[in-house]
């Protein structure tokens, strides 16, 4: 990281580290913005897409059914995009069978613990706001048990840290963030920001803008972008514009890396925050839509599922089974005989019919330990909707 980088415009100050390089410093929040038309216009697009979202949120009569599967999918795919190789269906799978699992992907406990972190988050968001106390307890979580346990999880780095590719010497690092004295300073001003009165800043610039500085602090030595993602979906939740955890950013980051880091670094270096805020904001609008279309598609479905169950000779246990498999689509019989408290045997009987309905399959092969997938349920988690 050069100084030659870094314009006058750039939205902070570079400082010397120990090593005797440059680190970036950002400014404290807010910057002044030029609320230029084209940035209006975007806003408008981007708040009416999430409504629509919010919208689908307060109609569910069962939110898990959708809160579930979206969670699991924001975990994989933001957990892929710092190189970690786990499906959904072998993290439903490891939600089941923990050992056989891990064993064979080692990654998937990575991609549980994002799920982990971000229902935890949820969860003392009743309890007290979005603070550096919480994002230090999500990162505990995040990095517990995994590759990443040595970097201190649930700690502020107490050394400098910087990006590039693995093995590059800070001296060719593409950007150094702050060293640790003018870290803390940035993240207590950083939850200052957080937690002050919005005044006539709307959410969704609001929300750029912090994932923008939190990234830019870069405050632990490892998984700072899986908390950075995961505070979107808390921050939507914590201000009111969606009632549901629905929304979540990550498949746009991995569809637009290159975009999503060269924005990033241009705000620092240029201060270029019109260009980052509708990159994120046309995010919004295309995640928004596809989540939307997720949701219709997931609930049709559901209808489906209970036509066929209707026509067929049904049981109350197959009325629940097949509602049940729109939230959790990879299944054994033990497990809903556990979860259920009815007979290995009646759990077999009842997988069996839907297996005879087209609704499950099973994908081992095998004579025991069988596992059973509603193929049609991860087809819709899976696929890329064009918006």
């Amino acid at each position: 990281m050069k100084s030659s980088d870094f314009t006058d415009n750039r939205s902070g100050e570079l400082v010397p580290t120990i090593e005797g390089q440059l680190a970036f410093v950002p400014g404290d929040l807010p910057p002044k913005l030029q609320w230029t038309p084209e940035l209006i216009s975007c806003l408008s697009d981007a708040d009416r897409a999430i409504g629509q979202l919010h919208g689908i949120g307060l109609n569910l009569p069962n939110p898990n059914l959708l809160i579930t599967p979206f969670v699991r999918r924001e975990a994989e795919l933001s957990s892929r995009i710092e190189g970690t190789q786990a499906s959904i269906e072998q993290l439903y799978l490891f939600e089941i069978e923990q050992p056989a699992i891990e064993s064979k992907v080692p990654d998937v406990r990575e991609v549980s613990n994002y799920v982990r972190a971000l229902n935890y988050g949820l969860q003392k968001l009743t309890e007290l706001p979005v603070c550096l106390r919480m994002i230090r307890e999500l990162h505990g979580i995040l990095l517990k048990d995994v590759r990443g346990e040595q970097r201190t999880p649930g700690e502020f780095r107490k050394t400098q840290n910087w990006i590039g590719p693995a093995g590059t010497p800070i001296g060719q690092a593409s950007y150094v963030p702050p060293p640790p004295e003018q870290m803390l300073k940035a993240l207590d001003a950083f939850e200052k920001f957080i937690n002050a009165p919005l005044g006539n800043m709307p959410v969704l610039v609001w929300l750029t803008l912090i994932h923008y500085q939190f990234e830019a602090i870069h405050p632990f030595l490892d998984g700072n972008g899986r908390i950075g993602r995961l505070l979107i979906t808390l921050l939507l939740c914590a201000k009111g514009l969606l009632d549901k955890p629905l929304l979540y950013l990550s498949a746009y980051f991995e569809r637009n890396r290159r975009q999503y880091y060269e924005w990033l670094l241009r705000v620092s270096t240029h201060g270029q925050w019109n260009d980052w805020i509708q990159f994120f904001l046309r995010g919004v609008i295309e995640q928004s839509k596809d989540a939307f279309e997720r949701a219709r598609q997931l609930l049709d479905l559901q209808q489906q599922y209970h036509k066929i169950v209707h026509v067929t000779k049904r049981s109350a246990l197959q009325i629940r089974l097949v509602d049940f498999l729109i939230e959790r689509p990879v299944i054994t019989a033990v497990y809903i005989s556990k979860l259920f408290d009815v007979t290995y045997n009646a759990a077999q009987n009842n997988i069996n019919k839907l297996i005879k309905a087209g609704i499950l399959r099973e994908i081992t092969g095998s004579k025991r330990k069988k596992v059973f997938v509603a193929g049609k349920v991860l087809e819709i988690i899976n696929k890329h909707f064009a918006i």
